[in-house]
């Protein structure tokens, strides 16, 4: 992926409600969604031209728009979440191994409602978006599974579903959601609960970080679970936590606006989660079932989670926002 710059000129003035929206959106969000929409296009077209799972081609292309999603996904909300576009690009975690079962169906039956993209779009999204696509890559089983042409054929019907969605949240984002973050009219009633949007945003993303991207593979010391690390076929786990911190740390920065010391705090936190990342080798947390080697993945999450608390007991009041409830908060 095209590294998205970190505007870190954002914060670099206290800004009014309205300003700090309108710059987040249109330095952060904007040029996130676009490039997901543009990496997921090209994901498509190198698919249709070779879908072999084995491909460099193929392989980078999928990287590269991987990339973006990871880089964009902690804007969750707005044309993200219509009809569950942000579930149909990422179904993670699956605990119940979902993904592979559907695939495997699908392979097995050779159902052809794969070929029309109108249908595939209402199958399960168990069986879409990228880590639906990563198993047809990356796993052995089932990237030798059934007819080399059926599994082709799910290649690209997979890759084209996920431009197809990248899109719509693009043009979601351009023709009317930029707007309302700009100035609120209808979805939002004041520009506190556009900020308290943002600061969600963040808080939601930290708390992936920590819950799941790390957590689970973390399980227990008795009972580690290397095997529920994320991505760990394409061996991206590690790769995800780097992506997401070089993503939210310039929301973070953003956010606290003109509170020098605040930003100062933010950005060494951050700092020092990345260097810890950083400096594991360890591209799949396969470290978690080695006691001396855990150690340093329970400190990377440690640190994950003073990061998590500083945004909320010291940015949330800043902004007189509290982060409110998400999707991982259960009922």
């Amino acid at each position: 992926m095209r590294a998205l710059a970190l505007n870190l000129a954002l914060a670099a003035a206290p800004a009014a409600a309205s300003e700090l929206s309108s710059s987040i959106t249109d330095q952060l969000i904007l040029p996130a969604i676009a490039e997901l929409a543009a990496d997921a296009t090209a994901l498509a077209d190198t698919a249709k031209a070779d879908c072999n799972p084995q491909s460099d081609a193929l392989r980078a292309a999928y990287g590269e728009a991987f990339d973006a999603w990871i880089a964009a996904s902690h804007f969750r909300f707005g044309p993200t979440e219509t009809d569950s576009r942000a579930f149909a690009l990422a179904f993670w975690p699956d605990s119940r191994g979902k993904t592979p079962k559907a695939l495997a169906n699908l392979i097995r039956s050779e159902d052809d409602g794969i070929t029309d993209p109108a249908a595939f779009a209402s199958y399960s999204i168990a069986a879409r978006g990228f880590y639906a696509l990563e198993y047809l890559l990356y796993d052995p089983e089932l990237a030798a599974a059934g007819s080399a042409d059926y599994r082709c054929a799910l290649t690209r019907a997979i890759s084209t579903d996920i431009a197809a969605t990248a899109e719509a949240i693009s043009q979601g984002w351009a023709d009317s959601y930029a707007a309302e973050m700009r100035a609120p009219k209808n979805r939002y009633r004041s520009e506190a609960e556009i900020t308290q949007e943002l600061l969600k945003a963040l808080t939601t993303g930290l708390q992936v970080l920590d819950d799941m991207r790390l957590g689970r593979p973390l399980g227990t010391y008795e009972k580690p679970r290397p095997n529920r690390a994320e991505a760990r076929r394409s061996r991206r786990s590690l790769h995800h936590v780097l992506l997401s911190l070089n993503a939210m740390e310039p929301l973070a920065l953003a956010l606290a606006q003109g509170d020098a010391a605040l930003k100062a705090d933010l950005a060494r936190g951050f700092k020092t989660v990345r260097s810890r990342a950083e400096a594991l080798d360890d591209p799949v947390f396969a470290g978690v079932a080695d006691p001396a080697a855990r150690i340093r993945i329970e400190a990377l999450r440690q640190q994950v989670k003073d990061l998590r608390a500083l945004a909320s007991e010291r940015l949330g009041p800043a902004l007189g926002a509290a982060a409110g409830f998400n999707s991982l908060d259960g009922d």
